[in-house]
């Protein structure tokens, strides 16, 4: 049986520490200011990344991966003998799992299997974890991409919005216009379903009682939830993150909860505040 690589992009959002524990490989999506390009998590971090917004008073630009950077990226392990699984950025979110089926292509190759997550941050990182532990079991290539397909639809990604400034402007998440420049304290959840972002439920005033909904979504489905992962994921909330760990603490039975930090390319569209309950469910 041939040597297998997990692999996933940028926005998958995990840590090196995880990337290293997992045995992942990534490749990096890009930011722009202006003419100035930078590698999402290699050159540049999320706190540069807010600041340049404030000095330079714009929101960057990101861009996929392009077909050549895959070509190269997946050549690399397949002429070491290697079978990959690689676990993309959804499809209707950005053109990067494109770019990665093109390189299949080019490289004429049976031994890539790329996997639509239909989803982005750290939806993307439970199905990475989740193939890891797949090939840990002994399963073929081709077996564990089946296996992490068909965990994509029970994926459940929600997060709520400090500001809708990022948002708004990325114009990302279907009904966020209808909040702009309406009651100000509104706290807007988007929820990642069939691949696109959509407004789930919304709260009006303190950040908390956002936070309050998504701990009640996720404690109200009980055993249902897959217990080897949940990530509390945000671009520099930490507050909100220490609120959501001590409400679900003794509640909630988990193997392994993660705390997931928002890199460049998400953290461009969401802007800071931003914190999502990430998970699985046995359905």
């Amino acid at each position: 049986m041939k040597k297998i690589i997990i692999s996933t992009d940028s926005t998958a959002d995990l840590s090196k520490e995880l990337i290293e524990k997992y045995d992942v490989k990534t490749i990096p999506l890009h930011v722009r200011f202006g003419d100035e390009a930078y590698l999402d998590g290699v050159n540049i971090t999320t706190e540069k990344l807010y600041e340049l917004v404030d000095e330079l008073g714009y929101l960057p630009k990101t861009q996929a991966v392009s077909p050549g950077s895959f070509e190269s990226f997946f050549k690399e392990y397949l002429d070491q003998g290697y079978q990959i699984v690689h676990i993309s950025i959804g499809s209707k979110i950005s053109a990067t799992y494109q770019s990665a089926k093109l390189a299949v292509d080019l490289l004429e190759t049976n031994d890539v299997f790329v996997v639509d997550s239909q989803n982005l941050s750290s939806g993307i990182a439970l199905l990475v974890l989740k193939a890891s532990d797949f090939r840990k079991q002994g399963l073929e290539a081709k077996e564990i991409a089946k296996k992490a397909q068909a965990l994509v639809p029970k994926v459940r990604s929600q997060f709520a919005i400090k500001t809708l400034e990022y948002l708004h402007k990325g114009d990302r998440a279907k009904g966020i216009a209808a909040f702009v420049g309406g009651i100000l304290q509104v706290k807007p959840i988007i929820k990642v379903e069939n691949g696109t972002l959509d407004v789930y439920k919304k709260s009006i005033g303190k950040m908390s009682k956002a936070l309050d909904i998504m701990i009640d979504d996720l404690l109200t489905l009980g055993d249902k939830v897959d217990k080897d992962y949940i990530f509390i994921t945000h671009s520099m909330a930490s507050n909100s993150f220490d609120y959501i760990k001590e409400k679900l603490e003794g509640k909630i039975e988990v193997k392994n909860l993660y705390e997931g930090h928002a890199g460049c390319v998400i953290s461009s569209h969401c802007g800071a505040g931003t914190i999502g309950i990430l998970y699985i469910v046995n359905e």
